[in-house]
This record gives structure tokens, C-alpha cells and sequence, in this order.
């Protein structure tokens, strides 16, 4: 069939569609080539002229989920990312998380004095004699990204952070400022960002070490990529501070508070061991 078909991004943007750029998503969720093979010919004969990302992502991921549950939980990763809202709470105890299995000790939401005012700081991280400021700028809406007023903004906190930091003795040193999106930063935002001196990580950045890619090396994914607990369970969890799938092996406590049972509680281990290889 004709591939040559213009679909619409979560940002509304028109794009042509591209058949490697599907695989190359689909193969992030593991499965093997015959299965991708034969989610792909079942996706392309359902292509229509102006179809949405979204839909195509939809029906893709039902046929991973038909496939095998975990493969489906890791293709789902971005959306499930965004389903951590609609505050950026949840997110910024990810990244927290994120970092304490990093050998980083954490904290969230610390009242920090600068020079001139105090700041609340998002996540301070700890390790090997460094401290390191992040701000996590968490976007419940696909589309959205990092602009430039995101570093420059997070830039003059730090800096006056660390004027009030270096008048006074510490333990650690005060190390670069963070800046963390579930989203992506413009051109601008980079350019900016890497000039000041701050840390930038996105879904997609730094190449081949973004978000994305440090969530499948560690195996740290969020509760919400599963398929087999509902919304409500996860923000059950989500509100008892479990963000990670992996703080549920071998640990049945709110699952048991939940009122699930032993059948559907033995199928949401095995999902949430094979997701993290465990």
C-alpha cells in the first residue's frame, strides 16, 4: 500500500509518515522481529490520510498488549510518563527515585536560602561531595515543550542559590543546576542551557542518554506503564509515594490494601518482573 500519508502530531504539526520511525518505536518495547513484523503489516493496512499519531500509537499498542502485557507496558512508557500528573508532583518523586538507584541520596521540595530570597527547590541530590539542584518541569499535555524561559529562569535561581551557598561552610560542594522535562527543550532552550553552565535532561536528551534511555537501562519504570492495574489503583499508589513498579516485588502490602486478589495480584508481579528483569 501507499505509505506516503500526512498524520498529525500531538502538536497538531503535519508530518509524513514514516515506516522506520514506527519500527524504531515499536522496538523499544523489546519484542522480537517476527512480532514487530506482523504488528506493522496489521497497523499499515489501518493507515488512512491524516490519521493522528495517537491512533496509531493506540492500535499498535493493543496489539502488543494482545501479544504479551510487559512488552506493551514498555511501548507505553512516554504516555505512561505523562499519566504521572496532572501535577508535577509524582513526577519530581520519579526522578528522585531515579536518582537514588544512581547511588544519589535525595530529597523533595526543600526550602533552599538564596542571596536575596528562599526557593523551593524540586529535588536536591547528594553524591560524592556534591550537591546538585533540579527543577522538574512536568507537562501533562503532549506537544508541550521546554522553552527558553525554563533555563533562564532556573538559571538565576541557582545562581542566587550559590551565592548565598559559597558565603557559608558546608559538607558538599554546590555542583551544577538541573533542569528535567518529561517533554523535549527547544533549540533555544539548549542553546541557552548548555552555555549557562546547567544540566539538561529531556525525554530525548542528552542522545542516547535521555530519560527514556536511563528508565530501560535501570529497569525503573513507573507504576502507571502497567496494563493490569487500573487508574484508580495507580493513583492510590501514586498518593502512597510508590512510583516505581520495582517497589512492588516482593512487597504485596498495598496491594493487599487494594483488595486485589491472590489471582490478579500473582499476574501484576510476574508483569511488573518481566517489565524490570527481574
Amino acid at each position: 500500500m501507499d505509505t506516503n500519508l500526512d498524520i498529525i502530531k500531538s502538536s497538531g504539526e503535519k508530518v509524513k509518515f514514516s515506516m522506520d520511525k514506527l519500527r524504531a518505536s515499536l522496538g523499544k518495547s523489546g519484542a522480537d522481529r517476527q512480532t514487530l513484523n506482523d504488528i506493522i503489516d496489521k497497523v499499515k493496512v489501518e493507515l488512512y490520510d491524516g490519521i493522528s499519531t495517537k491512533e496509531i500509537y493506540n492500535r499498535a499498542f493493543a496489539l502488543l498488549k494482545k501479544k504479551e502485557g510487559y512488552l506493551a507496558s514498555k511501548y507505553k512508557l512516554k504516555k505512561a510518563i505523562y499519566e504521572l500528573g496532572p501535577t508535577g508532583y509524582p513526577f519530581e518523586r520519579f526522578i528522585s527515585a531515579i536518582l537514588k538507584y544512581s547511588g544519589y541520596n535525595t530529597q523533595v521540595s526543600e526550602i533552599m536560602q538564596g542571596h536575596c530570597v528562599k526557593h523551593e527547590i524540586d529535588v536536591v541530590a547528594v553524591k560524592n561531595g556534591k550537591t546538585t539542584l533540579i527543577e522538574c518541569k512536568f507537562h501533562s499535555e503532549q506537544g508541550r515543550n521546554c522553552n527558553v524561559k525554563v533555563p533562564l529562569y532556573i538559571a538565576s535561581r541557582f545562581k542566587d542559590i550559590k551565592i548565598h551557598w559559597d558565603s557559608k561552610s558546608h559538607d558538599t560542594k554546590l555542583d551544577v543546576g538541573w533542569v528535567v522535562t518529561n517533554t523535549c527543550f527547544t533549540e533555544d532552550a539548549l542553546q541557552y542551557g548548555n552555555c549557562i553552565g546547567l544540566y539538561l535532561l529531556s525525554w530525548d536528551y542528552p542522545k542516547n542518554d535521555g530519560l527514556r534511555n536511563r528508565i530501560d537501562r535501570l529497569g525503573l519504570y513507573p507504576i502507571t506503564v502497567s496494563t493490569l492495574l487500573t487508574n484508580r489503583e495507580k493513583q492510590f499508589l501514586l498518593s502512597r509515594n510508590v512510583v516505581l513498579c520495582k517497589d512492588l516485588i516482593g512487597d504485596v502490602f498495598f496491594l493487599d490494601h487494594l483488595g486485589i486478589s491472590e489471582s490478579r495480584k500473582a499476574k501484576i508481579q510476574n508483569e511488573i518482573k518481566m517489565l524490570c528483569k527481574i
